[in-house]
């Protein structure tokens, strides 16, 4: 009787030890960042375009430092089809250089800022009035990497 108690006893205690490993195991540390600051402004591109540009600052509220921080816009209520008279923006396709920032490096806890041009774009109609800034422009954190 006590032969087969044996293992089945050996095998709980492995059972349970394993589990207190487990259990016992650090949680892994993940960065965390926030748009602290966003400001959009439009500027002439050319005689007959503006063009809206973005800067701000992102703050960095995790517990580790963060690394190759991309940041982008979008003009949420622009249309993605191309006319005259309207705010434009292509939302789906890949963003250029210019259309994004990449911070190096934020430490836990710390700031820094970031500015990008032609979030979205604008064609003068006949009467040429100047536009104005559309509605629902945001500053986006593509990604990030966390420092190990």
């Amino acid at each position: 009787m006590k032969c087969k108690r044996t293992p089945v006893l050996i095998i709980l205690c492995l059972l349970f030890m394993s589990l207190f490993l487990v259990a016992c195991e650090k949680e892994k540390k993940q960065g965390k960042l926030s748009i602290a600051e966003q400001t959009f402004h439009m500027r002439q591109d050319t005689e007959n375009t503006f063009t809206i540009d973005a800067k701000g600052k992102i703050r960095n509220i995790g517990d580790v430092d963060v690394k190759n921080v991309v940041v982008t816009g979008y003009c949420r209520s622009c249309p993605g089809l191309w006319g005259v008279g309207q705010w434009q923006t292509s939302p789906d396709l890949e963003r250029m250089p210019q259309q994004k920032d990449t911070i190096n490096y934020i430490a836990a806890g710390g700031e820094e800022s970031f500015s990008f041009t032609e979030v979205a774009d604008y064609l003068l109609t006949a009467d040429r009035k100047t536009p104005e800034l559309p509605e629902k422009l945001e500053a986006v954190i593509e990604s990030f990497e966390t420092v190990e």
